[in-house]
């Protein structure tokens, strides 16, 4: 008897070999989505203080170009991870919904 699921594909917010995505198939209830759920709060959380950081450096004057270029490649990295976190989640809530994914 085949019986109904609720898992479904989550796409989690670290790579695998060669960078190529990794996911998860369950039901958003074990381990596995546990430690994912705590990478993407650290993720949004780094995100929100580099978004000070770079506040901060912008409004000075004495910034050099080595500084702007290395802040602006960690906000690359970072909205490359929160942009991950949000096609994780959204596609999550369209399963949710019953949307065709």
């Amino acid at each position: 008897m085949i019986r109904p699921t609720t898992e479904s594909a989550r796409l989690l917010p670290w790579t695998g070999a060669e960078g190529k995505p990794c996911y998860l198939i369950g039901d958003g209830e074990g381990y596995v989505s546990r430690v994912a759920d705590n990478v993407e709060s650290v993720q949004l959380g780094m995100a929100a203080d580099l978004l000070g950081h770079v506040e901060d450096l912008l409004s000075d004057r004495s910034a050099t170009p080595e500084q702007l270029r290395y802040v602006v490649a960690r906000l690359a990295e970072s909205l490359r991870e929160v942009h991950r976190v949000a096609r994780s989640r959204g596609a999550r809530l369209a399963v949710a919904a019953g949307d065709v994914v």
